[in-house]
């Protein structure tokens, strides 16, 4: 399925121009009007809050701040006019713990470099097609990190380890609404094609 992007703000954040630059012509090319860039992360948070983007990519290694601190910002702070917007991270590293740590975040979408115009298409679709329910947990707010359904779960903890001083995840009511009406507009640029 092919989306029409013509409506959906971008901040594309990497320290590396040439990635920055490359990461950008793809947007472009892929139908994206209005993508903003930044090589500087510490700058990045600044631009969402003015930009109030519909969509971030952001690298994983950069200075002075990462890409999850930046993350952390983004879905901790009262300044952000949307902290429930998609984050995809990119990294050249994709060991399944760097993947889980940054599920844990608060990251929507992990994209492995070096990427394709596929590759980051299919990240962009799947924020569109199969969005997740926000979540606050202890020391948690973000997307929910389970991705299976199961119907096996019987009980407040999900896996024999977890402690029972652990309160269950709540769902956002608010949440749903914003993820919701963020959802819908993608979805219906999608469908202007």
């Amino acid at each position: 399925m092919s989306y029409n992007f013509e409506d959906i703000k971008v901040l594309v954040v990497d320290d590396m121009k040439s990635m920055l630059e490359l990461t950008g012509a793809i947007l472009k090319t892929l139908g994206f009007k209005e993508v903003h860039t930044t090589h500087r992360s510490d700058e990045a948070y600044n631009l969402v809050c003015s930009t109030n983007p519909d969509i971030i990519v952001t690298d994983w290694l950069m200075e002075p701040i990462d890409g999850l601190e930046l993350v952390r910002k983004i879905r901790n702070s009262k300044k952000v006019p949307n902290p429930y917007v998609p984050v995809i991270m990119m990294s050249g590293f994709s060991a399944q713990a760097r993947v889980e740590r940054s599920r844990d975040i608060g990251v929507t979408e992990f994209l492995v470099k070096p990427f394709t115009a596929k590759d980051l298409y299919t990240r962009i679709a799947h924020v569109i097609e199969k969005p997740r329910q926000f979540v606050e947990a202890d020391g948690f707010f973000g997307p929910d990190r389970r991705r299976k359904k199961s119907n096996n779960y019987q009980g407040p903890r999900r896996r024999d380890d977890d402690e029972y001083t652990m309160r269950p995840a709540q769902v956002i009511s608010k949440t749903d609404k914003d993820a919701k009406d963020i959802l819908k507009k993608l979805s219906d640029e999608a469908k202007n094609i």
